[in-house]
């Protein structure tokens, strides 16, 4: 390669489809949200989780223009909430709370009545959304004949109609059985993978926001108080745990990596993978037998637990 060629940059930074820059609402003399700032990366399912009245709904309300925001700003897609609403509003699909439909109307006819108050809707798009939502078998029956588990998908085909980059849902699985929230996440990671939209959603459910989401941001009173990041470990997404040594001289171990705890016979530390190989071969070298290495995964809820001083979830 010549010295004045210039290697192409594959690296370059995604922008954040939306970003919550010093956000706070205040009601009266009582402050709901204070201060948030967050990004939430393009591509993700990205979760929001906090105990009760910690402000998620309130969040989202603002997100979606339903209600002011005190001060700081909101931006999806590059575009101002408060400055370009109409604009920044169009990057968006969402379902607050339940999904309302016209029930004495057909799956179908819901999605034509959406289709006609936005531009540049065909009836491909909709036979589109109605395949991607696994609704086609149904789609021509009244929606009061819908389980809520069906009705939950025809409100996110009715939010996808438009193809917005970013999807957010509140609470979406209230109500539904542990099948309806299966076929939930199973729609939301293929909307991801199919569609490249970007899907933040809110639940009580904490089990359920392990399985689904790439990060999940904590609110707690008002705030913002961690953001974990899940990492995939061929198609599970698990928690980002601490690693457990076991050796045959723990205390020797110890002192020869230079960092961690005796814990359960052995060794526990946070480690990188390159890290965990390179404490193995310090261990060998010196001498220490090494009988295994375990990712130990601390689970969302442990983790939530801890950060949130125990305090319930909602």
């Amino acid at each position: 390669m010549k010295g004045s060629e210039t290697m192409p940059n594959t690296a370059e930074k995604v922008e954040p489809v939306a970003r919550l820059q010093g956000v706070s609402k205040k009601m009266g003399s009582k402050t709901l949200i204070s201060d948030l700032t967050l990004d939430i990366p393009a591509g993700q399912i990205f979760g929001f989780l906090g105990p009760n009245g910690a402000g998620k709904t309130t969040t989202i309300r603002m997100m979606v223009g339903l209600i002011s925001i005190s001060s700081g700003d909101i931006l999806i897609c590059g575009r101002s909430i408060k400055d370009h609403f109409e604009e920044a509003v169009a990057n968006i699909g969402a379902i607050v709370e339940n999904p309302e439909m016209y029930k004495f109307l057909s799956g179908y006819q819901n999605l034509r009545q959406y289709a006609r108050m936005v531009s540049g809707v065909s009836k491909q798009r909709i036979d589109e959304v109605v395949e991607l939502v696994g609704l086609g078998a149904r789609i021509h029956d009244k929606v009061k004949t819908y389980s809520l588990g069906m009705r939950q998908r025809l409100g996110v085909a009715q939010a996808l109609l438009h193809r917005p980059k970013l999807l957010i849902l509140d609470e979406p699985t209230n109500g539904l059985d542990p099948q309806g929230i299966r076929e939930l996440r199973d729609y939301l990671r293929r909307l991801c993978q199919e569609e490249g939209t970007t899907v933040f959603v809110s639940s009580h459910l904490l089990s359920e926001m392990e399985l689904m989401c790439d990060s999940v941001a904590i609110i707690q009173n008002g705030r913002l108080v961690d953001v974990k990041q899940l990492k995939t470990v061929g198609d599970v997404i698990m928690p980002i745990g601490e690693t457990l040594f076991e050796v045959d001289a723990p205390e020797a171990a110890l002192a020869l990596m230079g960092h961690g705890v005796l814990k359960n016979g052995g060794i526990v530390l946070a480690a990188t993978r390159e890290e965990i190989a390179e404490l193995n071969a310090k261990l060998v070298t010196g001498g220490i037998k090494v009988y295994s290495i375990k990712t130990l995964a601390r689970s969302l809820e442990d983790q939530f637990l801890e950060i949130t001083g125990g305090e319930g979830i909602g």
